[in-house]
C-alpha cells in the first residue's frame, strides 16, 4: 500500500507538471500564431492602403470624360507584376468601370466603401477558393458634379493561409512533444525528488523495538524535509522514553506483585501440608487478607497513575483551605506522631480550588512519607505560603538523614527507593510520590523535593489560577 500510495503522488505530481507545461506551451503558441497572423495583416494592409492610394490619386487627376474613359489602361499598367492584386472600380450607379481579371468582392465590402475609416480589411474567399483581403473607399474625380466612386482593392492571401496551416501544424506537433517531453522529465524529477522519502521510509521501517534509539538522518536531507525529519525523530524519542519507561514499570509491577503472590502461595501451602487448629486457620486468613489489601491498594495505585498518564483524571474545582486539609491529616497521623514522639507543625495560609478527596491524598502521601523516615523525637512542620503571582506553595519538612542528590530527580518515579534494602511491608509499594506529582499535574501544579543538612522538604506548587479567597490564616498544633 505504501509502494502505490508513493506512486500514485508520483504520477499526480508528472501530470500536473506535463500539464502545466502544456498549458504554459499552448498560450505561448497561440501567443505567437496571433502576432504573426496580425503580422501578415499589417503587410497586406500596406500593400492595399498604397495601391488605393494610386487608385485615387490616379482619379482625382482625372478632369474630363475622356480622363475617365483612359484611367483602365492607366490602373492596369499600375497593376503589372502584382499578380496577386484585384481592383475594382464601380461608378455611383452600380457599372464597372475598371476591374482586374477575376475580380470577386462581397457586396457588404463596396457597400462600407462610404465608412471614413476601415481599421480591419475583410477576407473572404472567392468562386474558386482563393482567398481573398481587401478594402474599399471613395475616390473623387477632378470632374466637376462628379459623384465619388468606389474603389475596392484585395490581395491574394492563399500563401499565407498555406504557411499559418503549416506553422500550426509544426507548433502543435511540438507542443505534443513537448508535453510528452516534460512529462517523462517531470516524472523523472520527480521520481528524484521524492527519493529522500524513499530513504526515509526504508530507515523508518528498520527502527524496531530494539532499535529505539536509531533515529533518521537529517544531514543529507532537503530543507523542505527537514522539519518533518526533525519532527519523526522527535516522535522516536517520546516512543523510545515512553518504551524505557513501560518497560521498566512492567519489570517492577513484576517484582512487586511477585513478593507478596509468593508469601501468599507459600504461606497457604504450609497451611495446607497438615491439619491445624481453627485458630491458626483464622490468623492465615488474616494475615492473607492483610497481603490482599495490600495487593489491592497497590493495583488501584496503578490504575490511577495509568489514568494518569493519559490525562484521564479530571479534578474536580471546589475551594479548600489547604491548613485545614493539613489539620485534619494530623489528627489522623497524630498516634502515629506520639508513638514517635515526633512533633507535628503547621503554620501560614492559602486557599486553592480543587479535588478535596485528590489534594488530601497527596497531603496525606508526604506525612506519611515524613513520619516513616523522621527518627525519633524528631520534628515534621508544614507551611503554606500564598506567593501571589507566583501561586500557593506547601512544603512539608522533616528532620532525618539526608538524601544524596543522584536520588532526588527519582524519588518520584515509581517502585524507586533509596535503600533497596528496606523492608517493603513498613515502606509501601513506592507508588506514594509517584502519585502525589501525578495529582499535582492534573491540577496544573507540579511537586519537587530537596534535601540538604538532615532536613528534607517536599513541595507541592499550586498554580496562580487555583488561589482563591486569599485571607490570613496561620495555625500552629504541636503534638
Amino acid at each position: 500500500m505504501r509502494l502505490s500510495g508513493m506512486r500514485s503522488m508520483t504520477f499526480r505530481l508528472t501530470m500536473l507538471f506535463a500539464l502545466s507545461s502544456t498549458v504554459v506551451l499552448l498560450l505561448l503558441g497561440y501567443l505567437i500564431a496571433g502576432a504573426v497572423e496580425r503580422h501578415f495583416e499589417e503587410q497586406d494592409m500596406e500593400v492595399l492602403s498604397g495601391k488605393l492610394k494610386l487608385a485615387q490619386h490616379a482619379l482625382e487627376k482625372a478632369h474630363s470624360q475622356a480622363d475617365l474613359d483612359a484611367l483602365p489602361q492607366q490602373l492596369a499598367d499600375s497593376l503589372v507584376g502584382h499578380d496577386g492584386l484585384a481592383v475594382i472600380v464601380l461608378a455611383p450607379d452600380g457599372r464597372t468601370l475598371f476591374a482586374t481579371r477575376a475580380a470577386e468582392f462581397p457586396r457588404t465590402l463596396l457597400e462600407s466603401a462610404s465608412q471614413a475609416d476601415q481599421a480591419r480589411p475583410t477576407v473572404w474567399t472567392t468562386g474558386d477558393k482563393r482567398p481573398l483581403r481587401g478594402i474599399s473607399a471613395l475616390a473623387r474625380t477632378g470632374i466637376k458634379g462628379f459623384h465619388p466612386l468606389i474603389v475596392g482593392v484585395a490581395t491574394d492571401v492563399s500563401h499565407h493561409e498555406h504557411f499559418m496551416k503549416s506553422f500550426r501544424t509544426t507548433l502543435w506537433s511540438f507542443v505534443i512533444l513537448a508535453a510528452l517531453l516534460t512529462g517523462v522529465l517531470g516524472w523523472l524529477a520527480v521520481r528524484r525528488g521524492l527519493a529522500p522519502l524513499q530513504a526515509i521510509r526504508r530507515e523508518a521501517a528498520a527502527i524496531t523495538a530494539h532499535r529505539l534509539h536509531s533515529r533518521l538522518p537529517a544531514d543529507a536531507i532537503p530543507v523542505e524535509l527537514a522539519e518533518l525529519t526533525a519532527t519523526l525523530n522527535e516522535m522516536l524519542a517520546r516512543l523510545e522514553d515512553s518504551f524505557r519507561r513501560l518497560t521498566a514499570f512492567s519489570s517492577d509491577i513484576a517484582h512487586e506483585l511477585r513478593t507478596p503472590v509468593t508469601n501468599l502461595l507459600t504461606q497457604t501451602q504450609v497451611t495446607l501440608a497438615k491439619e491445624r487448629p481453627a485458630g491458626e486457620y483464622g490468623d492465615v486468613l488474616a494475615s492473607n487478607a492483610e497481603e490482599l489489601e495490600r495487593l489491592s491498594r497497590m493495583i488501584a495505585d496503578m490504575l490511577f497513575l495509568a489514568r494518569a498518564d493519559n490525562d484521564l483524571v479530571m479534578p474536580r474545582q471546589e475551594p479548600l483551605d489547604l491548613v485545614d486539609e493539613v489539620k485534619g491529616l494530623f489528627a489522623f497521623y497524630e498516634a502515629l506522631a506520639e508513638e514517635k514522639t515526633i512533633t507535628l507543625t503547621c503554620s501560614g495560609s492559602g486557599r486553592v480550588g480543587g479535588d478535596q478527596l485528590m489534594l488530601r491524598r497527596a497531603i496525606s502521601n508526604l506525612l506519611s512519607n515524613a513520619l516513616r523516615h523522621t527518627p525519633v523525637g524528631g520534628q515534621v512542620s508544614v507551611h503554606v505560603d500564598d506567593t501571589g503571582d507566583t501561586g500557593v506553595r506547601l512544603s512539608v519538612q522533616n528532620s532525618g538523614e539526608t538524601i544524596a542528590l543522584e536520588h532526588l530527580p527519582r524519588l518520584f518515579d515509581r517502585f524507586y527507593r533509596v535503600d533497596s534494602s528496606r523492608q517493603r511491608a513498613s515502606d509501601g509499594a513506592g507508588l506514594g510520590l509517584a502519585i502525589t506529582r501525578s495529582i499535582m499535574r492534573a491540577h496544573g501544579g507540579d511537586a519537587a523535593i530537596r534535601s540538604a543538612r538532615g532536613m528534607t522538604v517536599c513541595e507541592l506548587h499550586f498554580p496562580p489560577e487555583l488561589a482563591t479567597d486569599r485571607h490570613p490564616i496561620c495555625i500552629n498544633v504541636p503534638r
